[in-house]
């Protein structure tokens, strides 16, 4: 495949996360084309140093604009059944509700068959919005049985969609009612997870570290077990109050430490020294009036930051990366170039992907984005108009979506 007259072919560059001011050097290249072979990107360079090829063969751009394919690193996209009540209540300032454990139910409740049909329409939607990698944890099933369900549906998802699906053990995601939490923290490292692994169900292993949900000590205990069993680490960090989850997810080497809204200085050095990714989810601030993750600080401070939606039935049914641009240049006061290159290549990093996906290289996976628009600094200025101008998405070298096709 080769797609030709490119107007703006938009990159970062490189096999691992951009830290600090890197994160505003992106690649620019005008009148462009770029040809995939096998799935991987073979060629990109200037219309007019093009090699012959039959136009008749080609994806014409139209003068748009070429972006990597979006990453989304942190979503608990595979769940059934929605919590519209809790969520009007909480716009009216009611309180949180019974919030995850809501979700737990209904999961419980669903066949695994449910589950799949209801988030394979979700995913979807999303490569349709140009995500073509995204993480997904568990978490919604909160015993044995239905963590492994939920893990199943993840992996028949991954088996039967384009889209890259990585998984995500996320057994510690909230204390099931009725048990105390120290027997089911043993549930999770003496049944859930020899399972897990004996079946090769997860590639990370992450865990709500929160006041109420599992404390420091509690988080540590179970990321090792996690380490232990060879899953890589992921943490949900400082979200609710600075507690130290950032310092934790360096300690252990976690790729990743997410949320990170109430990050300490300390906290955001820690990341820095140990090389964990920042991912940032400021949909879950926008959903629920929240403050913002200090992004600037971040970067300037020479963090390595990502945005993912958090894409989940609770506190943020948003499931467009183009969105969470958006909000990273409007709230979190990060330019196009930063927003960008945390959507793409550092989102991949997050992910331990970077080394395939990410960029616009010669030799990664041929994923990326078409869309109808003039310049890529449009992206964020054109905000909830993702549906108007994705016109094509290209994942592992295959067209999975077309817009104008998709209206016949």
């Amino acid at each position: 495949m080769i797609i030709i007259n490119i107007g703006q072919l938009v990159t970062p560059t490189g096999t691992q996360a951009l830290s600090g001011h890197a994160m505003r050097q992106i690649t620019v290249i005008y009148d462009a084309y770029l040809k995939i072979e096998h799935g991987l990107i073979a060629q990109i360079g200037s219309m007019h140093e093009r090699e012959n090829f039959k136009i008749s063969e080609a994806l014409d751009a139209q003068g748009g604009v070429v972006i990597p394919g979006l990453v989304d690193p942190h979503t608990h996209a595979v769940f059934y059944g929605t919590r519209e009540d809790e969520f009007l209540a909480r716009c009216q300032g009611e309180k949180y509700g019974k919030g995850i454990l809501t979700t737990v139910e209904r999961v419980r409740q669903a066949s695994e068959d449910q589950i799949y049909k209801f988030s394979k329409e979700l995913l979807a939607a999303m490569l349709r919005l140009g995500t073509t990698t995204v993480e997904i944890k568990s978490g919604y099933g909160l015993d044995t049985t239905n963590e492994l369900k939920l893990l199943r549906v993840i992996q028949k998802l991954h088996e039967t969609m384009p889209i890259e699906i990585v998984p995500t053990f996320c057994g510690a995601h909230a204390v099931p009612v009725g048990v105390e939490k120290s027997q089911y923290i043993g549930e999770i490292i003496g049944e859930m997870l020899p399972r897990v692994r004996d079946q090769n169900l997860a590639e990370f292993g992450d865990v709500f570290c929160e006041q109420g949900f599992f404390e420091l000590d509690e988080s540590r205990t179970i990321l090792q077990a996690f380490r232990k069993a060879g899953l890589a680490l992921k943490i949900h960090a400082d979200e609710l109050s600075p507690l130290g989850g950032a310092e934790l997810a360096a300690e252990l080497g976690a790729v990743s430490a997410d949320h990170l809204l109430h990050i300490s200085e300390h906290g955001m050095e820690a990341l820095k020294r140990a090389g964990v990714v920042a991912v940032l989810l400021p949909g879950t601030a926008f959903s629920l009036n929240a403050e913002y993750a200090p992004a600037r600080r971040m970067i300037d401070s020479g963090l390595a930051v990502a945005l993912g939606t958090d894409f989940n039935p609770g506190t943020c049914l948003i499931y467009s990366m183009f969105f969470m641009i958006a909000l990273a240049v409007l709230k979190m006061k990060m330019t196009v170039e930063e927003a960008l290159t945390a959507a793409t290549l550092n989102a991949a990093a997050a992910v331990r992907r970077a080394h395939i996906t990410g960029s616009l290289e010669p030799g990664k996976r041929a994923d990326l984005v078409v869309l109808d628009l003039e310049n890529y600094k449009q992206i964020p200025y054109f905000i909830g108009h993702e549906g108007r101008f994705v016109r094509a998405v290209i994942c592992q070298g295959r067209l999975v979506y077309e817009r104008d096709q998709a209206r016949h």
